[in-house]
């Protein structure tokens, strides 16, 4: 039987961090860095378990985007992935619902995510809104842009924030993938 379960990065256990780690490593085909996993903790993970094993994982972490001269604070999330055996059961989904639910509820104002070509369907069917415009990051040395990012993120606006999806976006600063 499998069940969603949510918790902040600190009630889980050594035993649940590492059985993420290993789907996640898993799950990206070795692509996920030592970076990606600092992204991934200190925030509210949403984990489906079947019987002692992780088979779906996602994680919301608390970030800054600037928007319209506004710095919203932003629900990211990180860190999406289903077992290979498991995937195209609903489990992705549960994981987004269960996001979604702290995300709508824990004093966000946008929802927000860098997603993979595979992803899109699963973002895009949940509501989730393309950003259409040009995205950039808050560098150390000012706003610089990230081409390679456009077209990637997606946003999801609550708490009645209005946003112009086809004007410039900018993520606050981190070591690795800033989007």
């Amino acid at each position: 039987m499998t069940v969603v379960r949510t918790a902040h990065t600190f009630e889980l256990t050594g035993a649940e961090l590492a059985a993420v780690r290993a789907l996640l490593d898993d799950a990206f085909d070795g692509d996920f860095s030592d970076e990606d996993w600092d992204h991934t903790v200190g925030g509210v993970h949403a984990i489906v378990v079947d019987g002692d094993d992780v088979i779906a994982h996602g994680s919301l972490v608390q970030r800054r985007l600037l928007h319209d001269g506004r710095a919203l604070r932003t629900g990211y999330v990180e860190a999406v992935a289903v077992r290979a055996d498991r995937r195209r059961q609903g489990h992705g989904s549960a994981v987004m619902a269960a996001l979604e639910h702290v995300l709508r509820h824990g004093g966000y104002e946008l929802g927000a995510l860098g997603a993979s070509d595979e992803a899109v369907p699963l973002y895009r069917g949940r509501g989730w809104q393309l950003w259409r415009g040009p995205s950039a990051v808050l560098a150390p040395t000012g706003i610089e842009r990230t081409p390679e990012e456009d077209g990637c993120v997606y946003v999801m606006p609550v708490a009645g924030v209005r946003l112009d999806l086809d004007a410039e976006i900018a993520c606050d600063w981190r070591p690795g993938d800033v989007w």
